[in-house]
This record gives structure tokens, C-alpha cells and sequence, in this order.
């Protein structure tokens, strides 16, 4: 697929991002449409768990076949689990690298990034030959950021480069949400540590959209999904307790 660059001048260029402040030069492969202005950034660990593996891919289809583009860094982990959702869902997805484009990073990754750009855009900031530095990543983060109007952190330790996203996102004026997990778990601090400090916890796609602006929750709420005829809506009490039993280990009752 053909290799491009685009300016803020260029009609194409993200509409999100130009409202950032000096918005980069962007290379990128596939295309940047303009429904992907209605976009959620989902980020998190390598080192996920099977839990967050599964929360996102879900999270990621559900937003996704509902007109959500799904912004991601196409790392091992969380970002790759959410991209992979969205593609599953038959919706869009726009991965955001810390490398030129044409470095395969995370090698294991060449083919779903071929796949991304053929269902939304594989972009970065830097040009081609670029290799993945961690000096490169905070930039990176920060075009996530700005891609999106609002970041899930699914998985993180109190380190991790997500959180740096996600506070990204807030100094941008972006929503940042948030996935609880087990306080025993180290994969969890950095969410349950965001929800603490008055990120929205999310249990559900719903969440999510509860927190776009509100253009972007009709235009959600007017997109058809077949699977809402199929699998009938929780009551609030209901939807509490499987949220509650959603976690990777066994639950006795």
C-alpha cells in the first residue's frame, strides 16, 4: 500500500489532531476518513493478562461496530488485542507508531499492521527508516492522544507508558476512562490508580459513550447493531454482577 505524507493543510489530515498544539507531519499507510474524528483511544500493558486481553478485544468490537474508531499503538499486549477487535467487529482502527513506518515493530505485528491500513491507517510521526527508541514513545502518546476523544487504559503498571497517554489526554481536554481490575494485581495499579483520582470507571462500551461530547453519543446511538436484538440489555443490578464476575479466575457462589 502506498507510503504519503500529510500536513495540517491537507484536508485529509485529522481533525482531532490539528487541534493540538504544533500537530505534526504524519507518514502514513491506508486512509484517515472523516468519520474517524469520532474515535477512542484503548491503551494499555505488553504484559497483559488475559483478563485485559479479553477487555479489550471486546471492549474495542463493541465500540467498533457501533462507528467508534479504535485508536491504538499497535504494541504487544492490550494495543494489539484492541486493534484486533475493531478489525473482528468490521470496524475501523488507526495504529500510531513510535518507529518509521516501514519498520516492522513488533515483528510479530507486520500482518495486522498490513491488515489496519486496509480498515483505517498506520501513521507516525517519524520518517521512514526511524528506528523504536524509548525517547520516541512519549511523542507517540501523545498523537494517540490527540487522535482521540477520550483514552481507556485497560492494563498498566504504575509506570507504564499508557498512563503517560492518558495524562496526555487530560491536558489536551480529553476524557480519560479507565478499566478496574483486582488490587492485588500489578497490572491494575495504574487503572484503579486513575479511577481513584476521578478517571470514569468503565464496566461496559456504554461508559464509554456516556462520556463523548454529545454529538458523538447520537451518532453512536443511531448506528443499527445487530446483536442488540440477539443478546437483550442487563438491568443496572444485573449489569453490576457480571461486571463483577468478569475476572480471570474462577468465582464461587
Amino acid at each position: 500500500m502506498k507510503l504519503r505524507t500529510i500536513q495540517t493543510h491537507h484536508q485529509v489530515y485529522p481533525a482531532l489532531l490539528r487541534a493540538v498544539s504544533s500537530p505534526p507531519e504524519l507518514w502514513i499507510r491506508g486512509e484517515v476518513i472523516e468519520a474517524d474524528a469520532l474515535a477512542v483511544a484503548i491503551v494499555g500493558s505488553r504484559r497483559a493478562t488475559p483478563y485485559g486481553v479479553e477487555v479489550a478485544e471486546g471492549l474495542a468490537a463493541d465500540l467498533a461496530a457501533r462507528g467508534v474508531t479504535i485508536v491504538s499503538g499497535l504494541a504487544r499486549g492490550v494495543d494489539t488485542a484492541a486493534h484486533r477487535g475493531a478489525l473482528t467487529a468490521g470496524g475501523r482502527t488507526i495504529a500510531v507508531l513510535g518507529c518509521g513506518i516501514d519498520v516492522a515493530y513488533p515483528p510479530e505485528n507486520t500482518r495486522l499492521a498490513a491488515e489496519i491500513a486496509g480498515h483505517g491507517a498506520v501513521l507516525t510521526q517519524f520518517p521512514p527508516g526511524t528506528a523504536p527508541r524509548a525517547e520516541h514513545f512519549p511523542a507517540r502518546n501523545r498523537i494517540l492522544a490527540g487522535l482521540a476523544l477520550g483514552v481507556v487504559v485497560v492494563e498498566a503498571t504504575e509506570r507504564s507508558g499508557a498512563l503517560i497517554t492518558a495524562r496526555l489526554a487530560g491536558e489536551l481536554g480529553r476524557e480519560v476512562l479507565a478499566i478496574p481490575g483486582r488490587i492485588t494485581s500489578e497490572t491494575s495499579a495504574g487503572p484503579n490508580g486513575l479511577i481513584a483520582d476521578g478517571a470514569k470507571l468503565v464496566r461496559s462500551w456504554t461508559d464509554v459513550v456516556q462520556e463523548l461530547p454529545e454529538p458523538w453519543r447520537r451518532a453512536v446511538a443511531a448506528v443499527p447493531v445487530a446483536t442488540d436484538a440477539e443478546i437483550p440489555a442487563l438491568e443496572t443490578e444485573e449489569g453490576t454482577v457480571l461486571a463483577m464476575l468478569r475476572v480471570d479466575e474462577p468465582q464461587h457462589v
